[in-house]
């Protein structure tokens, strides 16, 4: 059973941080042997400085932490195990009451920040509100906002502080929905950047109904009076802000608090929450800890220890402008991110300083962009500044090293972050000099007869197939109909073609492999807003053809690093067009070679639907054909055969335009209907074109008039099938039928007989194409695996498609 789409992006997951596991930077384990400092921690032997915690203040070893840890099991055991609902232990009271003093508010233990948020956000948000989150606001509180999108509330996304953005759907919600609320954290926790919480503030005076609700468990402790947080020291606690933030990380103990400036709506949240009522409780040792760090936060300590990190956060921000290293996002925060780019520039990064004496977080996909990977440093009153000023020293010294290592440069990781005045665009030429490199924008600048025997086998693309497209898809009014082509052959120093492959630039609909029932959801937004989450991408192939797109002579030694020149021709036409998104396809599945390549390269892999093919050339007439079949499979195409009496079938190669309208409408009759691969619609122009050309023909089927009452005789049915060079592939590009005769099996038909012209026609293969594929092996074809790999300069639209998955 092929796997769901949810499932398959799951295996990409696992895929990107498996090979991450290998490589020896993920899934680690500490070895300490000693009393935990902070600052040293030892990994597969070795001792390494510190700089993965979350625990900026340092608390976590505090002894007055430890104290209260040992005093709360002495006195109460190690957990009381009881629901909230019935009864707690009495250390919670004096812990919220010691809360409510730090944020001068009524605050709501919950189990953990995340139990907060699924606690919270069904209390607050009502049925008749809706929800804005921001783009890299914490997966906790997305998963909480799909839980409540099961429910009917409406979720939108806005990119990243993207005020603009936000206030433009402010002012289209406004009139609709009781509340609005936007999403955030107060501190992210990948980049280190802040939400710009005064501006917000501002946009809830102009708009009574925004509502905000932030997760400021990064902010928590290291600033703010008492420690209340960063979201406290930009913004006053009203009715219409919500706070849940961590009492771990540099809180030092352990589980969430939910700060509210309504005493009822803490106590309704108290009351109703779904984990305060069935979740267990935080356990003695870690509210003994909560207790003891209170009183910290409570005491003027915690103005020194908010001083000192600060002292470090303005001394790591010296060394790194000092350094020059690519910091994506300046900040006050104790998160620093160091973009590295690619995948294997990062994990080369990580190990050189795992075995230089540093621990730091490697940031990857999903949690950033594929191609945006980078160094997370967090910085806390563990490390000294000696610490700090040799590990920024380590990685401005292994820079070079590393990027050399792996073909990369400063300028690509500037570019992968998109900062602005940092990269320029090079020629591509100064990388090229061991290659003789063809790059064409027309099939006619090609040698035909070359392409055609290193590509043109391979399905509809041979050179007439590709001049046919490349009228089609130009000088037409709607964007998505003009396509832009680039050829590629890549020869070694002998002219011996290494690479051949060509790519388009389109106008694509980003949930092209979504879930079918996505798909169908994103459609109704269509009807509406045509162009709603569309988007220029640059892909191997075309968005009709399919098969595989890309000639590669592995026998060279140098066909890894032309396929690198692919990448790069591919990535400077996606800066020239300013497109999101690169899409490699066709791909076999079991090609190791490959998808370690271009994994290494920023890439993620996305199962595509399987191709199917029937090789043909071991039977000559039709029953020896049925013999090559399964019994089963036999019984079926034997009972197709016998409902041919209904149609009258003809094969044409040139029809009228009345002609052509039908059957451009019978073909918009299954595309309709048709999610698996969503793509625009094909233009009527082609299938006007198509009669230029005698490389096209169409299988057409006639009810027979005993059959057919109406009045004027049309097709029930047509097959658009291509004929391909060299006797090598037919293919069956494009199906139309009318579904008011399909109880005449009008589609088994044509498959059956755009089999048996392809045998009539003496060609070596069919393509069958996508889809079916139940319907297509009972024909004998053979179900073919095939992969994209997709590299997007962000996650954005394919978290805003993601949305889609909890709608009723």
């Amino acid at each position: 059973m092929a796997k769901s789409k949810h499932h398959q992006f799951i295996d990409t997951i696992d895929e990107v941080l498996t090979d991450a596991i290998k490589k020896g930077i993920f899934h680690l384990y500490t070895e300490d042997e000693d009393n935990f400092s902070g600052r040293i921690i030892k990994v597969k032997g070795k001792e390494l400085i510190n700089f993965g915690l979350c625990g900026y203040l340092g608390l976590e070893i505090d002894e007055r932490l430890k104290k209260g840890v040992i005093e709360a099991v002495l006195k109460h055991g190690t957990q009381f195990a009881a629901s909230r609902a019935y009864i707690s232990n009495g250390l919670y009271v004096q812990l919220e009451k010691l809360l409510n003093k730090i944020f001068d508010a009524y605050v709501v233990i919950s189990p953990s920040t995340t139990l907060g948020h699924i606690s919270a956000m069904p209390v607050v948000i009502e049925d008749s509100d809706v929800i804005i989150l921001d783009q890299q606001v914490h997966s906790s509180v997305q998963t909480a906002a799909q839980l409540a999108k099961i429910r009917g509330v409406k979720v939108e996304m806005v990119r990243h502080n993207n005020l603009e953005q936000l206030e433009g759907m402010i002012k289209s919600f406004e009139q609709k929905y009781s509340k609005i609320w936007y999403l955030v954290d107060g501190v992210y926790s990948m980049y280190g950047d802040f939400a710009p919480i005064k501006e917000l503030e501002q946009l809830q005076h102009k708009y009574k109904t925004l509502n905000l609700y932030i997760d400021d468990a990064h902010g928590m402790s290291w600033i703010g009076k008492n420690g209340s947080g960063y979201a406290l020291s930009q913004i006053e606690l009203n009715s219409r802000v919500i706070i849940v933030t961590s009492l771990v990380k540099a809180f030092g103990a352990g589980g969430g608090a939910i700060v509210c400036y309504d005493k009822e709506l803490a106590r309704k949240i108290r009351t109703c929450g779904s984990t305060l009522i069935f979740s267990g409780p935080i356990q003695n040792p870690m509210l003994g800890a909560g207790i003891a760090s209170a009183k910290i936060h409570l005491s003027s300590d915690i103005d020194k220890l908010q001083q000192e990190l600060k002292e470090k956060i303005d001394f790591t921000n010296k060394l790194i402008k000092q350094y020059s290293l690519p910091l994506v996002s300046e900040s006050d925060s104790p998160i620093f991110f160091i973009g590295m780019g690619m995948p294997k520039v990062g994990y080369n990064m990580v190990k050189r300083l795992m075995d230089d004496g540093f621990y730091v977080n490697i940031g990857i996909f999903p949690g950033v962009p594929v191609k945006c990977t980078g160094l997370r440093v967090t910085i806390t009153l563990h490390q000294t500044k000696d610490d700090i000023e040799r590990l920024v020293k380590t990685i401005a010294a292994n820079l070079p090293f590393v990027l050399q290592d792996e073909n990369s440069s400063l300028n690509d990781i500037y570019k992968a972050f998109n900062i602005e005045g940092k990269y320029f665009k090079r020629s591509l030429q100064q990388n090229n000099n061991s290659f003789i490199i063809e790059n064409k924008k027309s099939i006619n600048d090609i040698n035909n007869e070359e392409w055609n025997n290193l590509l043109g086998k391979n399905g509809s693309f041979d050179c007439d197939g590709l001049r046919f497209l490349e009228k089609v898809f130009s000088n037409n009014t709607k964007p998505e109909y003009n396509w832009e082509f680039n050829y590629l052959i890549i020869r070694d120093r002998q002219n011996e073609p290494i690479i051949a492959t060509f790519y388009t630039t389109a106008l694509w609909k980003e949930d092209m492999l979504a879930k079918e029932v996505i798909s169908e959801k994103i459609e109704e937004e269509r009807l509406l807003n045509p162009y709603y989450l569309t988007s220029i991408l640059v892909s191997l192939g075309s968005l009709i053809t399919e098969g595989q797109h890309m000639y590669i002579n592995k026998n060279s030694s140098d066909w890894k690093s032309a396929f690198i020149s692919v990448l790069k021709y591919m990535e400077e036409e996606q800066e020239r067009v300013k497109a999101t998104t690169l899409i490699l396809r066709d791909f076999e599945t079991d090609d190791e070679e490959i998808k370690q390549l271009v994994f290494d390269n920023g890439f993620i892999k996305a199962d595509m639907p399987e191709s199917n093919v029937i090789e043909i050339e071991n039977w000559s007439t039709q029953e020896e054909f049925i013999n090559t079949l399964s019994p089963k499979s036999r019984a079926h195409v034997r009972k197709i055969i016998r409902l041919e009496r209904f149609f009258d079938i003809e094969i044409k190669s040139n029809v009228s335009e009345e002609e052509i309208d039908h059957f451009y409408h019978l073909q918009m009759n299954v595309k309709r209907r048709n999610f698996a691969i969503n793509v625009f619609e094909y233009p009527q122009k082609l299938f006007y074109k198509m009669n230029e050309i005698n490389n096209w023909e169409f299988i057409i089927l006639y009810l027979k008039p005993e059959y057919d009452s109406r009045k004027d005789r049309k097709a029930v049915g047509v097959g658009v099938c291509y004929k391909g060079a060299n006797n090598e592939s037919y293919n069956g590009m494009l199906i139309g039928m009318d579904y008011d005769y399909a109880s005449y099996n009008t589609y088994r038909v044509a498959l059956l007989h755009t089999v048996l012209r392809a045998k009539a026609l003496k060609y070596k293969r069919v393509n069958l194409g996508f889809s079916a594929n139940t319907e297509k092996k009972k024909f004998g074809a053979k179900a073919i695996p095939k992969v994209a790999y997709i590299q997007a300069k962000d996650n954005f639209n394919m978290e805003l498609i993601g949305l889609f998955s909890a709608e009723k």
